[in-house]
């Protein structure tokens, strides 16, 4: 997901933390669109995998998933966020291990995993250089990376309602992503980026879906008022369609793999 601003960049981690350990009680419920785009990895997944790694495990849904694929695999949850972790631990229990820990400095020695797995989380990483050394290090040559990220331009209707641009996440863009991935000893063996788009009743229902699983418009010095309130719900409907109020994610999806 992808609304939050910090102040310094050395508050960016604890903050993403922090956001994502409070959601972590309701995540699941609202998480249906995160749920559809990771839907996309898993016809693509290798038909074996022996130690594999779910980068940015959230609450554990598709760490659960993966466990159940490779039912005789040992499977490590890593997430920046405590809060998601207990949730983890609490639904699925102990047969999983349960890590927290950083993206861009994974907590794992070198050639410890043969699949790395990563939905929708990525994006919040600043240095995506650093991520995709990291994966190409704790990959087993001829490992490989399943990853689905958010590009820019991700909920940009909600950054037209509020009139606040400037609170949108700003992902590294598709050409910051490959040459991330030149750098490393990683290469593309698939990618698409496509622009997926959901629907909600109103502006609450859309509010509700991005704060309710670690995102939020940030905090300004000066509360919303009924009438910022009425503003954003009018220019939202200006972008109604049939379906409802659209919030769109521009997804890339990839398949990366170590050279054997």
């Amino acid at each position: 997901m992808s609304v939050l601003t910090v102040s310094s960049d050395g508050r960016w981690q604890a903050q993403v933390a922090h956001a994502f350990s409070r959601a972590a009680p309701r995540y699941d419920a609202l998480a249906s669109a995160q749920r559809q785009i990771g839907q996309r990895l898993w016809g693509s997944l290798p038909r074996n995998a022996y130690k594999v790694l779910d980068v940015g495990c959230g609450t554990g849904y598709w760490t659960q998933q993966l466990a159940e694929r490779y039912p005789h695999t040992q499977i490590t949850g890593l997430d920046l966020a405590p809060g998601m972790l207990a949730q983890a631990r609490q639904r699925y229990g102990g047969g999983i291990n349960w890590q927290q820990g950083d993206a861009a400095a994974l907590p794992f020695g070198a050639h410890a995993f043969d699949l790395a797995f990563s939905n929708l989380a990525l994006q919040w990483c600043r240095d995506i250089d650093a991520v995709m050394a990291e994966l190409c290090r704790v990959l087993r040559p001829g490992g490989q990376a399943h990853i689905t990220t958010l590009l820019p331009g991700t909920l940009e209707e909600i950054a037209f309602a509020w009139q606040r641009p400037e609170a949108l996440l700003q992902p590294p863009n598709l050409a910051s992503i490959v040459r991330a991935i030149g750098k490393s000893d990683l290469a593309i063996a698939w990618q698409a980026a496509t622009v997926e788009r959901f629907y909600y009743a109103d502006l609450q229902a859309v509010m509700a879906s991005i704060k309710g699983v670690g995102a939020q418009l940030p905090r300004s010095n000066t509360c919303l008022t009924r009438a910022d309130i009425a503003a954003a719900k009018a220019r939202y409907e200006q972008l109604r369609q049939p379906e409802g109020l659209p919030v769109s994610y521009r997804c890339l999806t990839l398949q990366l793999e170590k050279s054997p």
